[in-house]
């Protein structure tokens, strides 16, 4: 049993399992912002290390440790507000299940970790049919973000959502007067929405990446004079947080080796599932998301280091040969193309809401969804302004470069996107994220695409049938001798 700082402490309706990274920092945050906090780990030594560190700090808030949920429970007052920071997962649901039995109606167990959405509905209705409301929040930001305020994206039962939307717009990034916290919808609504803005997420690094190695292997940039390149960058519309980062990334040196430390790291990168669960939905719903499904993609294949260095001593390809243009045209036509493939990838992960939205019947928000992106999260970025304004100025977009503003300005920079593309053709650079953008951009824009022919090719070996484009129906051709037959349902 441990024992609090101040046992007369009013007790509080605020309770947060977890005390990893995230799970402290957001327990930090909650506090700071005038809501002492009962905190509990399931490893009791975790929380008397949070205790030590930050118990008595001044300005850090009221917490009050406990060693079970029952603990945990009891020192909370309903209605209680109980914050999971657990792994995603079946932790939850075990978590979730113990807790139940000792919460009282009208408590509120709120999932705040990355949790696949169809769970997150899932555990709605059991804890509902308890009595016990269930909320799936989505929080982006890190471990800073977590700390000093993340974009936050909560949906669930209405009623559970007021009861702590006060405390979330305490917590939650600010930009300008405005929480990056709103309602998103009902059930799993807030966790779809976080996965897709990981989707997003992976686009826009895999972009960047892409950026990064035609500088430094088209151009023979080093890090120092590719942290200039992205800084730059970071003061025009590229501006947002993964463009500052990156600029930073290229400046830091291994102490012990004194090298730059992004040459140190091995080309292996990892992911935790939000990407891949995007364009799985997109798929079951129809939708197109090259870009985002390219940079799944682009993970994968690094993760096979060992093949592809067998396969770099194997095959052989042509020399490169030095570009026709001049560096600084090169650096502008890739700050164009990254400008362009990042609003276009940015697209389809609001189109990819928009269907979502009409699917489970959500009523999504996507000028709002947009707004709580502007501060806190991963990929807030400057034009994510822009994007609030379209949608606020035709609530029924069907895609964002439909829009007046946003189409003339890829319209401008898609030049430098094709520019890229073929640079990385020329000298053998796969650029599989600036690729599908492009593709998509002129996919979308085509009144018409080759598969008349694909529809041809079904109808042929699996008599799959085909629409015409001079009459109405649905027909068969019995290929061979030129008939066409109509075919009814």
């Amino acid at each position: 049993m441990f024992t609090t700082k101040d046992e007369d402490m009013t007790q509080t309706n605020v309770a947060l399992i977890g005390l990893a990274v995230m799970g402290s920092n957001l327990a930090r945050n909650i506090a700071r912002n005038g809501y002492p906090i009962v905190v509990y780990n399931r490893t009791s030594a975790v929380t008397e290390a949070f205790m030590q560190e930050f118990g008595s700090a001044d300005g850090e808030g009221d917490f009050v440790p406990t060693s079970s949920l029952e603990e945990l429970v009891e020192a909370t007052s309903s209605p209680r507000q109980i914050i999971l920071m657990i792994k995603a997962g079946k932790a939850v649901d075990i978590v979730t299940e113990q807790l139940l039995p000792l919460l009282d109606e009208g408590d509120c167990v709120i999932d705040a970790g990355n949790a696949y959405f169809e769970d997150t509905i899932r555990r709605e209705a059991y804890c509902a049919d308890r009595g016990i409301s269930f909320l799936g929040i989505g929080v982006s930001g890190g471990e800073e973000g977590a700390l000093l305020g993340p974009s936050i994206m909560p949906g669930g039962d209405k009623k559970a959502w007021e009861l702590v939307d006060p405390m979330l717009r305490q917590i939650a990034a600010q930009v300008g007067d405005e929480p990056c916290t709103a309602y998103v919808g009902p059930n799993g609504a807030g966790h779809f929405v976080k996965m897709v803005h990981n989707g997003i997420e992976y686009g826009d690094m895999q972009l960047i990446a892409e950026a990064y190695h035609l500088l430094s292997d088209v151009l023979g940039y080093r890090p120092d004079q590719l942290s200039e390149v992205f800084g730059s960058w970071n003061k025009g519309p590229l501006r947002s947080f993964l463009i500052e980062i990156t600029a930073e990334i290229f400046k830091e040196k291994d102490a012990s080796t004194e090298s730059y430390t992004v040459d140190a790291i091995m080309d292996k990168a990892g992911q935790k599932g939000t990407g891949r669960w995007t364009v799985m939905e997109a798929l079951r719903l129809g939708v197109s998301l090259p870009t985002i499904a390219a940079a799944v993609d682009a993970r994968v294949l690094s993760s096979q280091r060992d093949e592809r260095l067998r396969a770099s001593k194997l095959i052989q390809c042509t020399e490169r040969s030095t570009p026709d243009s001049s560096p600084e045209e090169i650096e502008g036509a890739l700050h164009d193309a990254l400008f362009a493939a990042k609003v276009l990838s940015y697209a389809q992960g609001m189109y990819l809401l928009r269907c979502a939205s009409l699917e489970y019947d959500w009523d999504l928000q996507l000028g709002e969804i947009a707004s709580l992106w502007r501060g806190g999260c991963i990929i807030r970025a400057d034009f994510l302004d822009s994007i609030r304004k379209a949608y606020e100025a035709n609530p029924e977009l069907e895609n964002l470069v439909l829009d007046p503003t946003l189409r003339e300005q890829v319209e401008k920079a898609v030049a430098g996107l094709r520019t890229a593309v073929q640079l990385g053709s020329t000298h053998g650079i796969p650029l599989p994220a600036m690729s599908a953008s492009l593709a998509y951009f002129d996919s979308i824009r085509s009144a018409r695409l080759p598969q008349n022919l694909t529809q041809a090719q079904r109808d042929f070996f699996g008599a799959h049938t085909y629409e015409r484009l001079d009459r109405p129906g649905v027909y068969h051709t019995l290929w061979g001798n030129g008939e066409e037959v109509e075919v009814t349902s």
